[in-house]
């Protein structure tokens, strides 16, 4: 190993203080966050914000200090039809709702995968990763169908938020705290040789703790609904007792169990137009596994553009916190040039990025609208409009514009009906998934 020595030092100080530029960049990046000194003004000025095709005629939501962003944007493009079918301007179901059983089941679905590798070392990086986040709040595109499948949903009114639901870390540190402790006995016990029934007790004691924190925290979740409102013509309309399950029935317009999972994952040791899964992703127990097919970014740009263009929004992660500008709501790949602040010349691919650490899915949000014009190779998009669930306070009130070429760097996965893929690639469906570890980015949850 070589040290770090100070004739080093001295010099890139004596090179720092030789450039009167470096010196003026430094009293800016000093008194002002660095985004402002690299913000490339002509680009945001020039981000033109209209659409050929926009959808979105509602109010945007707000998850607050929460990383629900996935269950928010799911739940948004259901509100769509939901919203229709009831004769209204804007509609909510309740994101608490399913909060409380996301909670619940991940907090088994965690435990049942502490059992499964009680018998390695508590430093096996497998073991390391269970422990690193028992019950976080984020997810993926089919863990939300799988909760509304086995839950139903319900109107906000019927749930509405609470304090913990609304900011989680509380929340999230006293089930760790449980789940945690009870990892540690389950393990013990497996080592001591308890049989299956004596770790299942151990387990459904923990579940039972957890479900009364989560009761406490966010309420009651209710089992009968009775659903009235007014429309937008002021009519009057009641309807139930119903269900969750009977609600969702009811009001999800769209055929969930249709929808499948798209990914953009350029490393070379994941071959496109194959199906891939993660080692321990999932939240119910018992449904189907989370899986996406992997495809080229060309087709989950038209997929996207196709659907809008249909009149339906859509579902999908990104890196969100790459090239964006929050008050305006403009994510554009070239939006700041942190290279010329710092003289350094970044190259990093998207597969590079996946591969060293410095990219996975974040966030997940709904797209409303795309600006679509002919070129001689046929439709294409040139920027986008996106439902974000940060509230009404900035961009065009919680609407955001992305560029098309931000689409292609740090947008991962979208989720779309089956049908419209091209015929070869539902085939590829159907093929036995390729198993991926537990800690590979792809299986990052949207917070």
């Amino acid at each position: 190993m070589t040290e770090l020595t100070r004739d080093q030092v001295e010099r890139y100080a004596k090179e720092f203080a030789a450039d009167p530029v470096a010196r003026l960049l430094q009293n800016a990046v000093t008194r002002h966050q660095v985004d402002d000194v690299a913000l490339d003004r002509d680009r945001l000025l020039a981000a033109d914000r209209s659409m050929s095709h926009q959808l979105d005629d509602w109010a945007a939501t707000n998850q607050k200090q929460s990383g629900r962003c996935w269950l928010f944007a799911g739940l948004n493009l259901l509100r769509v039809g939901a919203a229709e079918k009831l004769g209204v301007k804007d509609f909510e179901f309740s994101q608490n709702h399913l909060l409380f059983w996301d909670k619940l089941e991940k907090a088994n679905f965690w435990l049942e995968g502490v059992i499964e590798t009680a018998d390695r070392e508590v430093d096996d990086r497998t073991v390391a990763f269970l422990m690193s986040d028992p019950t976080g709040d984020g997810g993926q595109w089919n863990m939300f169908v799988a909760l509304v499948r086995k839950y139903g949903l319900v109107p906000k009114s019927a749930m509405p938020e609470t304090v913990a639901s609304s900011s989680t870390r509380q929340l999230n540190r006293d089930v760790s705290a449980v789940l945690r402790q009870a990892a540690r006995d389950l393990r013990a016990r497996a080592a001591a040789g308890d049989d299956a029934a004596a770790l299942q007790e151990i387990k459904g004691a923990a579940l039972a703790t957890v479900h009364r924190i989560l009761t406490l925290h966010l309420g009651t979740p209710p089992e009968v609904v009775d659903w009235q409102w007014r429309d937008k013509d002021k009519g009057f309309h009641r309807d139930g007792p119903l269900t969750p399950q009977q609600f969702a029935e009811k009001y999800v317009t769209i055929p969930l169990d249709e929808y499948v999972c798209l990914v953009d994952d350029p490393r070379a040791s994941s071959p496109r137009h194959h199906v891939f899964t993660v080692e321990h992703l999932g939240n119910v127990v018992g449904a189907p596994d989370v899986t996406y097919l992997n495809v080229e970014p060309s087709l989950l740009k038209r997929l996207a553009r196709e659907s809008i263009v249909g009149g339906e929004p859509v579902w999908f992660g990104c890196d969100v916190s790459q090239q964006y500008e929050k008050e305006s709501g403009t994510w554009d790949a070239r939006l700041f040039d942190y290279d010329a602040l710092y003289e350094h010349t970044t190259d990093l691919d998207k597969a590079d990025r996946l591969l060293h650490g410095a990219t996975m899915m974040t966030h997940a949000m709904l797209l409303t609208g795309v600006d679509v014009v002919d070129t001689e190779h046929g439709p294409t998009a040139r920027r986008w409009r996106v439902e974000n669930s940060w509230g009404g306070d900035k961009a065009d009130k919680g609407f955001n514009t992305m560029a098309d070429g931000w689409f292609d760097e740090h947008v991962f996965e979208i989720a779309v009906r089956r049908s419209a893929l091209p015929a070869e690639l539902q085939a590829r469906l159907d093929e036995e998934p390729v198993v991926l570890p537990a800690w590979d980015p792809m299986g990052a949850l949207a917070r």
